[in-house]
């Protein structure tokens, strides 16, 4: 268990903490940041979401930077990703923040990638992120985010931000899936 994987983990441990603080309301009151009004449980869950989310890069880097990654920091960090990422946009649909069917076939590709993941891992290969991979994982961050702090400073001028970083975030999520399962299709194809 090396640092990286335990900064992976650490991710993993606030998804409890980021959805309770946005779920419920403690009473901490509204604020106004750059003429976007939010709940301060809204602020709060987004920055734990930001930290969290910002875990990714910093365990990547150390991994590489120290020659640290391993087969279980390769499955792992993904998958810690997906968590996250799936919960703040379940959260989002239950806030009215995004459609539910955005939301349905972003997860629902998560899921297919994770099956695919696990037939290679199943045949000894343990497949990293590639870089399209990789986008996609920032475009939904940077949606989930905007979404979360009520498209902040956007607001300002009138533009839509957080949805048009949503479906971004879409566009990259199934062009990802699809570049996912075509580079992988010999294994889909081999097993009948």
């Amino acid at each position: 268990m090396n640092i990286p994987n335990k900064i992976t983990i650490s991710r993993i441990l606030l998804i409890p903490f980021f959805v309770i603080v946005m779920m419920f309301d403690f009473g901490w009151g509204t604020m106004n940041l750059f003429s976007a009004e939010m709940p301060v449980h809204h602020f709060v869950g987004a920055l734990i979401f930001i930290i969290a989310s910002t875990t990714d890069w910093v365990d990547g880097y150390y991994a590489r930077k120290y020659d640290l990654v391993t087969t279980f920091g390769k499955f792992l960090d993904p998958l810690a990703d997906k968590l996250l990422v799936s919960a703040a946009f379940i959260l989002m649909v239950e806030l009215g923040m995004a459609p539910a069917w955005v939301i349905i076939v972003i997860i629902s590709r998560e899921f297919a990638v994770t099956g695919l993941r696990l037939i290679l891992a199943g045949g000894g290969e343990v497949v990293a992120a590639n870089q399209l991979g990789k986008i996609k994982t920032w475009a939904q961050i940077v949606a989930i985010a905007a979404a979360l702090l009520h498209n902040t400073i956007f607001v300002i001028f009138g533009i839509p931000f957080d949805t048009i970083m949503l479906y971004i975030a879409l566009f990259f999520t199934l062009w990802s899936g699809w570049d996912y399962f075509y580079i992988n299709r010999r294994v889909l194809l081999e097993s009948k």
